[in-house]
Order: structure tokens, then sequence, then C-alpha cells
């Protein structure tokens, strides 16, 4: 036991001789948690996960003996957790609105039972290594949980319980470790979030995070195991974007963690997605999704916490063998945390106050993510996502430069995009994907080989647009050739009938890559239909009056994914459409 020396805001210097580096701690008469960040002689310094007003010099202090870690086991899916995993529905039970501190609530339920079928390959007396698949228990009608021995512990089994309904506190195993140590097995353990959990090694991530969303999908791919950013200003719907990322993607489990983000958001969000229906299974989509919930009004350092929550999270599903996304929102709410904490420390300030440290946690972050082999040989991956809001929209800020030289795709948000209500607001020259030679060749097997040169194509026109526009907002669109006319109407095709997407359109709000493609393909073919006209000296005018090109805007919305015959047979009329227009032209000669 020991004491209180000094208080300034969240960090406490206290007289406590036998703590290290990374213990928790509970001081004062409340009992206010939080973790030693440094030592001095006999003190240390820690840092409190909760409000400290009202703490003062020579009030009790104590270590508890174990890092800030998480309970992984059963009952973790379907829950909202706040920034060091208290469950809030409990804490809501026990303290009302208002979270009261000192609130101690176990992280998984204790009094509900689970069934636990065990693995009938794990008998007596056989080895046990850390990472084997003890059993499993029916967490939700979309998710059988695996339950897995300690990644550390390693030995031999003497005993495992029979199928049956457990607690997650009761034991289910015993395990005679090398060094002769009785270990206990439960239905989970627990794992300090800022140690990355172990596996075997590092796998290629080959298939694309699939969100059906076109100007993600087709023109910045994303890998499953893969590192992205969204970076935009205010009002350029990164929420929305994560949102339909959260609903659509083809990942088996997702993790939010709203990490200093606005109440109102956050609370849009957790009252939203409880009400969203899995599109995969047609189950409730909290049934795969778990909460991570830190808003701007709640102890910085627990918002510092709550990223490693979130990720220790996800590699304990990742470690079951699932596809894992994790969406960060917002890393820059997370450096400020670093920033107000730092300085409190003295730290030397750099860039914007930020400490010289910013670039290599933000780093050590985005590489937990990955595509492994787990530990008892089963593949998962973890995604991330993580949300950055930098200040006026300006990309070069240190906590969004630093990311876009650690991720390898970047959707950057544009606000000018979302104030003309085109969404998602993804600006097609700011952003990139490093993965797209791995994706393309998943495009080629699975879709059409088409894919890669498609989308040059269509970003080259993009690009080309947008030199046009500029000669435009000078001297207007009259100082054009008729392929320069050309040009911009079907750039402007390309981004109404193609990356423009409603989310609340039932019918488009989620695009199969077999839909993308053939849209992309499709738009990209009454260009060149288009062009070749035009370069035989028909007239732009004529060409952009086509009944054809305001039905091609509206095809998105009017071709389920599921049924593409009638599309694909509009298409396949295209050619057709613009060779009665050449008839003409033959007949009469150029347009006038």
């Amino acid at each position: 036991m020991g004491k209180i020396l000094e208080v300034n805001g969240p960090l406490v210097k206290l007289e406590l001789p036998e703590t290290v580096i990374g213990e928790q701690v509970r001081v004062g008469r409340i009992g206010l948690v939080g973790e030693v960040i440094g030592r001095d002689g006999e003190t240390a310094l820690a840092q409190l996960y909760e409000d400290t007003a009202g703490l003062k010099p020579g009030e009790v202090a104590e270590g508890l003996g174990w890092p800030l870690s998480v309970e992984l086991g059963p009952g973790l899916l379907n829950a909202i957790f706040d920034g060091v995993q208290r469950p809030l529905n409990a804490v809501w039970e026990q303290s009302g609105d208002r979270i009261a501190r000192g609130v101690a609530v176990p992280s998984l339920p204790r009094d509900k039972r689970w069934h636990f079928v065990p693995d009938p390959h794990r008998r007596a007396e056989t080895p046990l290594a850390g990472g084997d698949v003890l059993g499993t228990v029916q967490e939700t009608e979309s998710i059988l949980h695996r339950i897995l021995t300690p990644p550390l512990v390693h030995g031999e089994l003497l005993e495992l319980a029979p199928e049956g309904d457990y607690t997650v506190d009761e034991v289910i195993g015993r395990v005679k470790r090398h060094d002769g140590r009785i270990e206990k097995l439960h239905l989970f353990h627990r794992w300090p979030v800022r140690t990355p959990r172990p596996f075997k090694h590092r796998d290629h991530a080959v298939k694309p995070l699939i969100t059906g969303q076109r100007i993600l999908d087709t023109f910045y791919p994303l890998l499953k195991g893969g590192k992205a950013a969204i970076p935009g200003p205010f009002g350029a719907g990164k929420t929305m974007l994560q949102q339909q990322i959260a609903r659509w993607c083809n990942a088996e489990i997702v993790i939010y963690v709203g990490c200093g983000e606005r109440g109102n958001e956050l609370t849009d969000v957790l009252e939203f997605m409880p009400e969203l229906k899995d599109p995969h299974t047609g189950r409730p989509l909290m049934e795969r999704t778990l909460l991570v919930a830190n808003t701007s009004n709640m102890p910085v350092v627990a918002r510092e916490a709550s990223i490693y929550v979130g990720i220790t999270l996800a590699e304990y599903f990742r470690d079951q063998g699932y596809d894992v996304v994790m969406v960060a929102d917002s890393t820059s709410r997370w450096a400020e945390a670093l920033r107000e904490v730092a300085g409190r420390l003295g730290q030397m300030p750099v860039e914007e106050g930020y400490p010289a440290y910013l670039g290599s946690r933000l780093a050590a972050f985005y590489e937990r993510a990955g595509r492994v082999e787990t530990l008892s040989g089963d593949h998962g991956s973890v995604t991330l996502i993580g949300a950055v809001s930098p200040p006026g929209g300006d990309f070069s800020e240190p906590v969004t430069s630093h990311t876009k030289e650690i991720i390898q795709t970047f959707w950057a948000l544009s606000k000018e995009l979302a104030d003309a209500r085109h969404y998602p607001a993804v600006d097609w020259l700011e952003s990139f994907s490093g993965y797209v030679p791995s994706a393309a060749k998943w495009w080629a097997e699975n879709v059409d080989p088409g894919w890669e040169t498609a989308r040059a194509e269509a970003l080259d026109l993009l690009a080309e647009s947008e030199e046009l526009q500029r000669i435009v907002n000078l001297v207007g669109v009259e100082a054009l050739s008729s392929e320069q006319r050309w040009t911009l109407e079907s750039a402007g095709l390309i981004k109404e009938g193609l990356l423009q997407q409603a989310a609340t359109d039932d019918t488009d709000s989620f695009a199969s890559p077999e839909k993308q493609y053939a849209l992309l393909a499709a738009l990209l073919e009454i260009h060149r239909q288009g062009m070749k006209l035009v370069k035989l000296g028909a007239s732009a005018r004529r060409l952009i009056q086509m009944p054809l090109l305001a039905q091609a805007r509206r095809w998105k919305s009017q071709h389920k994914s599921e049924d593409l015959a009638a599309l694909k047979d509009k298409i396949a009329r295209i050619p057709a459409e613009f060779e009665q227009i050449a008839l003409d032209y033959a007949q009469s000669g150029p347009a006038a």
C-alpha cells in the first residue's frame, strides 16, 4: 500500500516503491484506476482513466499487480464498452445516466451460463500449446466463439470439462505446465492491451475487403488484413462512410471504436447499429459487432487506451480464425490525448505540440493489422480503418501526414464534394491504394480480367476532366473542342452514374463486384463510342443530348446486385444507340 503525493490533472505522483511501469493502480478513497507510466526512486507516476477532481495528497494508493488488460471470452459481441472495457449497459444499471467515478464492473457477465462443447480431439495427458482451441460456445446465432488456450500457457492437459453450461469464472480444464505448476483454464482469459497477441507468421493479404461502395472497391481497394485511413474535415461524411463499411463489408466481425468523437455523433452510431440487419445472414448486425465508446467529454487517458482495447479485441477474434474489421473514429482525437498527457509530463513538443513519438505510436498501432496464420493453424485477419479529422481539412498536419506514410489505402474526403451533395465524398485525385496489383488478381479470377485496365482508363478520364474544368472556369465551355467537351461529359457520367452512391437507396446502398464492373464497363463503352463519332467530326452537343446518357445515370438505382440480366441487356444495346447517330451523320454530314 502507498499514498498520493501530488495530483496534476489526470497524472498523479504516488509513493509506491514496489510497483512497475505498466502496472495498474487503484488510488483514492473512491478507487480510481490508472496505470503507471514512470518511476523515480520510491515514487511512481500514474495516469488515471477517470476524472481526478477531489483527489488530494495523502489518500491511499495500491498496485493491482497486472497491466491494463481486457477480458477475452464469450459475451463480447453485441456489447458496448467504454475506453477501458467497462460494459456501459452494466455501468448504467449501477450508476444511472451519468457514469459515477470508481465504478467497478466486470467486463464479461459473471452470472450468464454458456453452453460449452469441448473439442473432441482434446484428451487428457496430451500436449497443449498456447492458442489451441479447447472447444466452442455458440455466442450468437451468427458467430461460433472458439475458446482458446491463453497464448503463454504450454504444458500437459490434465482434464477438460464435458459438454455443459458454464459461467466464465468456472474452471473448464487444468494444465500442468513444464515447470510443474497447475494452470486453471476458464472460458475467458486476460491479455494486456499494449502487447500484440502472438501468431505463427504473417501471410500475404490476397482477398479484397468488399465494402459494396464503388469508389472504394473499384478505384481504391483495400485487402483483408490491410491498413486504410479516411481523412476528412467536419461534415465530409466520415461517420456515414464508416457505417456503410461496417454494415456491408464481407468481414465476419466488426469492431467500431469511437475515440474522442462528439457525444451526439456516437449516440447516432449506438442507436443506428443495433437496428441494422446483417445483409449476409438476415440477423441483427450487432450479433457480429461490438462497440467501444469513449466520447470527447470522457477522461482523456481512457481515450488513449480505447484504441488499444479495440485492437486487442480484434486480434482475439483474428486468433479464432475470423476476418475482422476495426474502425477507429478518430485517430486524431487519440493523438490529441497523447499530446495532452505529454504536455503534463513536460515532454518536448514538436510539430503542432504533438510529442516526438507520435509517428512511432501510429506506426505501432497500424502494424497490428495483417493477415496471419494463428497459433492453432487457422488463418485470420485484422483490417484497420482509421478516421482522421485534420483541422480545417489540412492534410499536411502531423497526424494525417504521418498516417499517410504508414497506410497503403488512403480514402481522402472532400468538403467540396460533400457540399455538392456528392456522396461518398471521396476525392479521386487525393486518394490512392497500394493494393491494386494484388486486388487485380482477385478481380481477374472472380469478376473480369479487364478490371485493372478499365479502372486505369476511368481514372485517367477523371484526371483529364479536372484539367478541362479549370479551363472552363477561366474562359467558358465554348473554348473547348468537341473531343474535350465529350471527355468532360463522359467524366461527369462516371461521377454521377458510378461514383455517387446513396446510403439510403435500398437498391444501390450496396453494389456487388459484378454490378460495379458492369456499370464501369458500360460507362466507358459509352465514352469510347462517342469519342469515335467525335473524331469523325460529329457534334459533341448532339451526343450530349442523347437520351442514353440520362438513362445510364439511373442504371445504378434501377438494378439490384442480385439481378443484373436486365442491366447487361441494356449494356449490350449501347453500340446500336451510336450506330443510329453514325448512320444519320453519314447521310447528312457533320452536324452544325
